[in-house]
């Protein structure tokens, strides 16, 4: 699933292709797509047609566009699930095999195609949280900032994470406590700050903590850089470019390969219904674990 770093980059793309622009019809090719849009499909055409895009936002994985040209305080979220794409193509392009939803513009230049094989992603029109000059959707507004955001408080977050009654991979993936950080970055972070998955976050000291939150933002920040990470075909930017970072990850799937710090062999262990990779030599399982 594509995390903060890819939806970032997608964000960009849209921030240079589509905000300024006017709406001038919407097709709906799959009614799943828009399946959080409670009125229906034909409810979200006619919410956008007319509309003009401001700039792209991001909170965590949650990417939307404030709309201005139709009463106050809406915007079109959109989440890309596990294989969504949102490309900016030329209207002669012909038609992707997995196109859901085709968004035309009233100046006829490219047009915004929502691309979706699983349809675990999806777009709606949403109301923001008044008066919120991000034009922050409400549905996403209880989602923590990320760290690659300005207004992000790295006390605050040292403080939380250190006061929870759980494990640190588990507190780096809840999505009220930070955003953004997925299974890989997760296990990077982890991998870079010499840390084991297990290890209960209630143990950590505060430069530990700042370690984890710095290395964080240092891996994600690595991975934008060169477009984010591609272990497939489904994870494109709006161009339909692939990202580079998993030929730099150091732990995310390298089972058996050897640590790029030590030398001993990286493992895999399930986890959540995941997996997470580890050097066991230099991320020392903890010998006392929080049962949380």
């Amino acid at each position: 699933m594509p995390e903060l770093p890819e939806v970032e980059v997608v964000r960009r793309g849209l921030a240079n292709w589509v905000a300024g622009r006017t709406v001038a019809g919407v097709d709906v090719l799959h009614p799943r797509a828009v399946r959080r849009q409670s009125a229906g499909a034909a409810d979200f055409a006619a919410r956008l047609t007319g509309t003009t895009f401001g700039a792209a936002q991001r909170r965590g994985k949650y990417l939307w566009v404030p709309l201005t040209g139709r009463g106050r305080g809406f915007s079109m979220i959109g989440h890309l699930g596990m294989s969504g794409q949102l490309l900016v193509q030329d209207p002669a392009v012909p038609d992707e095999k997995h196109l859901r939803v085709r968004l035309r513009f009233t100046d006829g230049g490219r047009e915004l195609r929502f691309v979706d094989q699983r349809t675990f992603g999806g777009l709606a029109v949403e109301e923001a949280e008044d008066g919120d000059p991000e034009g922050t959707p409400v549905s996403i507004a209880h989602i923590a900032r990320d760290p690659l955001d300005a207004r992000f408080d790295d006390a605050v977050f040292v403080a939380a994470l250190r006061a929870r009654r759980t494990t640190v991979k588990r507190a780096l993936l809840d999505q009220t406590l930070i955003s953004g950080v997925g299974n890989i970055y997760a296990d990077e972070a982890l991998w870079r700050s010499r840390l084991h998955y297990d290890r209960p976050s209630a143990t950590l000291t505060r430069p530990q903590a700042a370690l984890l939150l710095a290395n964080a933002r240092e891996v994600m920040t690595a991975a934008l850089a060169v477009g984010g990470t591609s272990f497939d075909s489904l994870y494109v930017n709006v161009n339909g470019e692939s990202g580079y970072f998993s030929r730099d990850l150091d732990a995310y799937g390298r089972e058996d390969e050897p640590c790029r710090r030590c030398g001993t062999a990286i493992r895999r262990a399930a986890w959540m219904n995941r997996s997470s990779y580890f050097c066991p030599r230099c991320q020392r399982v903890p010998r006392v674990r929080d049962g949380a």
